[in-house]
């Protein structure tokens, strides 16, 4: 034989045939892979997490209102919360609140965090008092902003 027909007969060769039930197996062995994976189950939690604090946030407030303003410029003043109204929000109010969802989140993490430091006495009480005071931080803060709110100080 050539060259010639060795590379022809190579070339001749039928492709594999891909049936249903081929296919359904790697594409279940395909999933079991990477439902399994730790990676795959982390970032899952964080996309959870981050919808719930969106949510929480006023996010769905900040989508559906139509018109709404992002601050309120007045003379010399900037408004990023929304005087005198609990029902009304701009959006600086959404993204101020989420970053404090956030914060006081990270301390209750930080506080999980220390307990899992009992051998470690003096590291398991500083994860726990910078938690507690990242968690004070964010209550403080949004108890501050609701009252403003309430109140219409500016």
């Amino acid at each position: 034989m050539s060259k010639k027909n060795k590379k022809q007969q190579i070339k001749q060769k039928p492709a594999p045939t891909i049936t249903q039930s081929s296919l359904s197996f790697s594409l279940s062995k395909w999933f079991k892979k990477v439902v399994t994976t730790q990676p795959f189950a982390l970032i899952i939690t964080v996309v959870f997490i981050g919808v719930a604090l969106f949510l929480l946030g006023g996010g769905i407030y900040t989508i559906t209102t139509e018109g709404i303003l992002t601050s309120w410029y007045s003379g010399s003043k900037f408004y990023f919360l929304y005087p005198g109204s609990l029902s009304d929000q701009f959006v600086s109010e959404t993204i101020i609140t989420l970053m404090l969802y956030v914060i006081g989140f990270t301390g209750f993490l930080t506080v999980y965090q220390s307990t899992k430091n009992a051998n470690k006495p003096r590291q398991a009480y500083i994860l726990m008092a910078v938690g507690i005071s990242l968690i004070l931080l964010s209550y403080i803060f949004l108890e501050s902003a609701i009252d403003i709110k309430q109140t219409g100080i500016t």
